[in-house]
C-alpha cells in the first residue's frame, strides 16, 4: 500500500513524462528513408476498396470522426489530432505514428471512432487505415478546440489563422505543373506526429513522400495562432529528371473577381480563394502584385526576381459585401505566405492559371522553380516558413492594390480612345495612409516586355475619399502582343509609395468582349 507522499510524486512523474522532448525519432531517420526509397523502384500506394472510392461528396462528408476519439485527449497536451477517413477523392491510406516519451507506435483504425451512413461500416475492413489527419488547438480564449491544420490528399495540407476558414493548399512538391507532359503528384505515404508537452503551444511532425520521380523527408514545425506558422525542411531525392519541379507550392481556386467577367447566371460579386500573387524582390526591394485571372486556356507566367524575400497567395478582398456568400464565406479564405531561409538556389517563381467553369475546381498554382529544374540522382535540401492568417500575412509595408477595374476607353467615364482600355487601380495603406489629399502623388505606369506596339495613352492620380484610396486611372491602347503585361506604381517625391501592380492586357481585351 502506498503512503499518502507517493501518489502526487506519480502524478508529477506523469505530466513529466508528457513535457519532455521526444527523442525516439530524429529527422536524419526520416532523410534516410527517403534516400533508400528513391533507390528502389517505385510503387504506387494500394488503392482503398471501391465503395469507398465512388462515395460522392456529400456521401463523403457524411461520415463524421467523434472528437472525444481525439488522439491526446487524455492527457495534459493542448493539441489533439482528429483523423481522416479514406474514401472519394482520397482513395489510398497513409501509415500514421506517434512519437512520444516512450517511443514510436503507429495509430491504429478503428471504426468505432467514426459513424457512418447507412451499412458502411459493415462493409469497412478492420485494418482499414486514415487518409490523413487534422491538428485541433483552443484557438480562441477558451478551451474550445478549433481545427487549423489538415494533412490529406496526395502531398496537399491546409491550414488557416485563428480569423480563418478553410481555403487554399500548400503541398510538399509540385511536379510539371502546366506542362503539356502532365502533373505528377506525389503523396505522403507516413507521418509521425510527436507529441507536445502540456504547456507547450508548437507541435512537430515527419513526413515521408514518394512518387515515381522523387521520394522526399520533411519536418513541420507548427504553431497555431492568429497566423499560424510552419518552419518547413524538406530533403528530396529525385529518381528521374523533373523539367519544372515546384518547390513550396500553394493551391488556390480563383473563378471570377472584380477584375474579371461575371459569368451568366452568377448573382454573387465575387467567388474566389484567393485574388492575387505578391511577391518581395529582397535584391530591388521591390513588391509585386498580379491579380489573379481565370484564363480562356492554360497560362503559364515565369516571374524573375533578383533574390527572392517571398511570395504567396493573397485574399485581400475580407469583407463579406465582396462576395455575399452566407454559405461559403469567402470573405474568410487566409492567405498563405512562403520566407525562404538560407539555402535557396538561383530561379523564379511561377504563376499557374487553368481555366475552370466552376468554384469547385482549385485551377491556380504558384512555386519556386530551381533554375536547371532537377536531375536524376540529385539531392536537393530546402528550408522555408509558411505562414497562414489574414491578408498582411506578408509583412508588407508599402501602400497595396486593394481594386482592379477593366472597361471600354470610348465610353462616358473612360475617355473617346478607340479600340484602348480605361484601367482602374485603387491603392491604400502603408505610406500612403498618413497623407493628406493634396499629397503630391504622382503615377507611373508603362507596358513591359512583349508589348508590340501597345502604348499608354494617358494617366493620372487622385485621391478617392469616399473609400480613403488612391486611385490610378490609366487609358492603354494594346498592341500586336499576345501577352502584354501592364505595369501601374505610385510614386512620392520619385520614391515608391507602393507595390507595383501588374496585369495582362489580354485579359482585359476578354472582359470588353464579354468573356470569350
Amino acid at each position: 500500500m502506498r503512503s499518502g507522499t507517493e501518489l502526487p510524486t506519480l502524478l508529477i512523474l506523469a505530466c513529466f513524462l508528457y513535457t519532455i522532448p521526444a527523442k525516439a525519432l530524429e529527422f536524419g531517420e526520416v532523410v534516410d528513408k527517403a534516400r533508400a526509397l528513391a533507390e528502389q523502384k517505385y510503387e504506387q500506394p494500394p488503392e482503398v476498396p471501391g465503395f469507398l472510392r465512388d462515395l460522392d461528396y456529400r456521401e463523403y462528408q457524411s461520415i463524421r470522426f467523434n472528437p472525444e476519439a481525439s488522439l491526446w485527449r487524455e492527457g495534459l497536451s493542448l493539441f489533439r489530432v482528429m483523423m481522416v477517413p479514406p474514401g472519394n477523392f482520397y482513395t489510398h491510406t497513409v501509415k500514421l505514428n506517434e512519437i512520444d516519451a516512450t517511443g514510436v507506435r503507429p495509430i491504429t483504425f478503428d471504426k468505432t471512432a467514426y459513424s457512418f451512413p447507412n451499412d458502411l461500416a459493415k462493409r469497412l475492413p478492420p485494418d482499414l487505415g486514415h487518409a490523413g489527419f487534422k491538428l485541433t488547438y483552443p484557438l480562441g480564449e477558451g478551451t474550445e478546440q478549433n481545427q487549423f491544420l489538415v494533412f490529406a490528399g496526395a502531398s496537399y495540407f491546409r491550414g488557416v489563422g485563428a480569423d480563418n476558414s478553410f481555403g487554399l493548399s500548400a503541398r510538399g512538391i509540385a511536379l510539371n505543373t502546366g506542362l503539356p507532359s502532365g502533373e505528377e503528384f506525389p503523396s505522403f505515404i507516413e507521418f509521425w506526429l510527436e507529441r507536445p508537452g502540456g504547456s507547450s503551444d508548437r507541435v512537430r511532425v515527419y513526413g515521408l513522400l514518394n512518387g515515381p520521380s522523387v521520394a522526399g523527408a520533411y519536418r513541420f514545425d507548427i504553431k497555431p495562432g492568429s497566423t499560424t506558422r510552419i518552419d518547413v525542411s524538406a530533403e528530396l531525392f529525385f529518381r528521374s529528371d523533373v523539367e519544372q519541379p515546384g518547390l513550396a507550392p500553394l493551391t488556390s481556386m480563383f473563378y471570377y473577381g472584380e477584375n474579371t467577367v461575371r459569368p451568366v447566371g452568377e448573382w454573387r460579386p465575387q467567388v474566389h480563394d484567393s485574388d492575387g500573387l505578391l511577391i518581395h524582390d529582397a535584391g530591388s526591394g521591390e513588391w509585386l502584385w498580379r491579380p489573379l485571372v481565370n484564363p480562356s486556356r492554360l497560362k503559364l507566367s515565369y516571374l524573375q526576381i533578383n533574390r527572392l524575400g517571398g511570395f504567396g497567395l493573397i485574399q485581400r478582398d475580407t469583407a463579406f459585401h465582396q462576395f455575399e456568400d452566407a454559405e461559403a464565406r469567402y470573405d474568410l479564405r487566409p492567405s498563405a505566405w512562403v520566407s525562404p531561409r538560407p539555402g535557396w538556389s538561383d530561379g523564379e517563381v511561377v504563376l499557374v492559371e487553368i481555366p475552370t467553369d466552376s468554384e469547385t475546381n482549385d485551377n491556380v498554382v504558384a512555386f519556386w522553380k530551381p533554375k536547371g529544374g532537377a536531375s536524376k540522382g540529385e539531392h536537393r535540401k530546402l528550408d522555408y516558413t509558411l505562414s497562414f492568417g489574414g491578408k498582411d500575412v506578408a509583412g508588407q509595408e508599402t501602400g497595396s492594390a486593394v481594386n482592379t477595374f477593366v472597361g471600354d476607353g470610348d465610353r462616358t467615364g473612360g475617355g473617346d480612345a478607340a479600340n484602348a482600355f480605361r484601367i482602374i487601380v485603387d491603392f491604400a495603406g502603408g505610406p500612403l495612409d498618413a497623407l493628406k489629399p493634396d499629397a503630391a502623388v504622382v503615377g507611373s505606369a508603362s507596358i513591359g516586355s512583349g508589348g508590340d506596339g501597345a502604348e499608354v495613352l494617358e494617366h493620372y492620380v487622385e485621391f478617392i475619399e469616399a473609400d480613403n484610396n488612391w486611385r490610378l486611372s490609366m487609358l492603354v491602347r494594346p498592341g500586336k502582343g499576345t501577352d502584354t503585361v501592364l505595369r501601374g506604381q505610385l510614386l512620392l517625391d520619385d520614391k515608391p509609395v507602393t507595390e507595383v501592380w501588374t496585369y495582362s492586357l489580354s485579359e482585359a481585351a476578354r472582359i470588353r468582349q464579354g468573356g470569350s
